[in-house]
């Protein structure tokens, strides 16, 4: 039998996605991303010194995000403030987002990103990226390229594209079933990469290329966002 998803959506469709950039006036560069009803702003701040002094790097400046899940993001609300998952997450948004960053240019500088799920439908890690990574442009850190992020799975042995909550918890429930968060550049290079649970390798393949797909539709909301706020400028 073919798993049909709750939504209607096919299983290579991603959800109504919307993106806009310079929503936070005193950020050096701030960005909405909203996918189905997961909604993430980022903020960044810097470059500036590295404070504390001892984790300058004199060599390149540092990226660090901080991801945060507001109380009120989900139906059952959540302890507010840093956990385990939440560190997790922010480690791995760096480990996405460095690779097209130029951070030699700011030697014993930090690059701060803030983080904040305002609404929670599954797939926030990618949607935190997304948003980060146009915050990350819109402050004008050189970058050698945009990264795009997506979630896919495997639910029993169907393959699909950008769970929703329900999915997410059905994945969780299932055996077989597999959670695969991917961030990649335009040119397909991936930059992150997570993998919970058993997949084939001729699987893994087609899960890959339809990840690609998906984040070139994302990466070209992406860069309308960031065109139309420079054309608002103008």
């Amino acid at each position: 039998m073919t798993y049909k998803r709750k939504d209607g959506r096919k299983l290579d469709e991603l959800r109504p996605i919307s993106a806009k950039v310079g929503v936070i006036p005193n950020a050096d560069g701030s960005a909405i991303f909203q996918s189905g009803k997961t909604i993430a702003i980022a903020a960044v701040y810097g470059p500036r010194k590295m404070h504390p002094q001892h984790q300058q790097d004199p060599t390149k400046g540092k990226l660090r995000c901080t991801y945060n899940m507001m109380s009120f993001s989900v139906t059952d609300r959540i302890r507010p403030g840093i956990n385990r998952r939440s560190t997790e997450i922010s480690k791995i948004t760096e480990w996405a987002l460095d690779p097209v960053l130029m951070l030699e240019n700011y030697p014993n500088k930090v690059v701060d990103v803030f983080i904040n799920i305002i609404q929670a439908d599954a797939g926030t890690r990618c949607a935190g990226i997304n948003a980060a990574a146009m915050a990350l442009a819109h402050a004008g850190i050189p970058m050698k390229n945009i990264v795009t992020s997506v979630s896919a799975g495997k639910m029993d042995k169907t393959l699909v594209l950008d769970l929703d909550k329900y999915e997410d918890s059905e994945f969780k429930e299932g055996e077989g079933s597999t959670d695969i968060p991917i961030t990649m550049t335009p040119d397909g290079k991936i930059t992150h990469f997570q993998l919970d649970g058993k997949i084939s390798a001729k699987q893994l393949n087609e899960i890959i290329d339809m990840a690609q797909k998906a984040c070139k539709e994302i990466y070209e909301i992406q860069k309308k966002a960031l065109k139309d706020s420079i054309e608002e400028k103008q």
